[in-house]
């Protein structure tokens, strides 16, 4: 049995968390950390099996773990990753949007290469990333519409600089248009399902992004579009919001706490 780490004890870390205590996932929650100590006692006081709290991220990577999940933020993949796999363990990101950044992908992936270990990227809140994939050198063109409601929005680093008040919206609006490098730098919290396509499909600077605040929708709406030399096709996913955390969607956890299921021996596997 996988003994795995968590690193962000969020709604995301959380629910897995939760899914490796109930039996759902065939692993032993034994190490934690979180960046927020009142986050970490607050999920093992839900847990009935009880992980270690570890005082650092370095005693974390440390620890005797066969994989770390981070489900922190972007800023953990830029600062801790690298150490977790020269610590020897594979990782699960879920803030995939970091990778976007040419820097830490490569320091990301000459780890692996190092090191000898493996780094998962789960589809968080899409589908078609094996239909993505398979195409991959056929893609001429991958574009990207989320639709969420402005609540979800809120305290994005776009609006540091923008004139646009989430607050004050009234009406559905498009608040941004451009590729995905920028979408994840401006929306951090918002769009990795941007960098999961760019990093499938025709990279960041050439997946296309366009994000609309509408205050009357209940779901977090996501449109795909590829089209190439094989052909093309869309998809259209309507999310419920995390119910404790709207910035994100339940098919984001759902489909992390699938992949650690693959990685932890699930004897079947489906698609690509």
């Amino acid at each position: 049995m996988k003994r795995v780490g968590l690193l962000g004890c969020g709604a995301i870390g959380s629910e897995i968390a939760f899914a490796i205590d109930s039996g759902k996932i065939s692993a032993k929650l034994t190490h934690i950390y979180d960046f927020s100590k009142d986050n970490s006692k607050k999920l093992v006081d839900k847990l009935q099996n009880k992980p270690v709290v570890t005082e650092n991220v370095g005693l974390l990577a440390a620890s005797p773990v066969d994989l770390i999940i981070e489900a922190a933020s972007q800023d953990a993949v830029r600062d801790d990753i690298l150490s977790i796999l020269q610590n020897r363990k594979d990782v699960m990101i879920m803030s995939v949007g970091a990778l976007l950044d040419e820097s830490i992908f490569d320091i990301v992936m000459d780890g692996c290469r190092d090191f000898n270990k493996r780094v998962y990227l789960p589809s968080g809140a899409i589908i078609g990333l094996d239909g993505i994939r398979a195409v991959q050198d056929e893609l001429d063109l991958v574009t990207l519409v989320t639709t969420k409601n402005p609540r979800a929005l809120k305290g994005a680093k776009f609006f540091e600089t923008s004139t646009i008040d989430p607050d004050k919206i009234t009406t559905s609006v498009v608040i941004y248009e451009g590729n995905a490098q920028e979408a994840v730098k401006l929306f951090p919290a918002n769009i990795n399902v941007a960098a999961l396509l760019s990093l499938a499909g025709i990279g960041s600077e050439k997946t296309r992004v366009k994000i609309i605040a509408d205050p009357c929708a209940s779901k977090n709406t996501h449109e795909i579009y590829a089209e190439g030399k094989f052909g093309k096709f869309s998809i259209k996913v309507e999310n419920v919001p995390s119910p404790s955390n709207p910035k994100t969607s339940r098919l984001a956890t759902l489909a992390a706490i699938e992949c650690l299921k693959k990685i932890c021996g699930t004897p079947l596997n489906i698609g690509t």
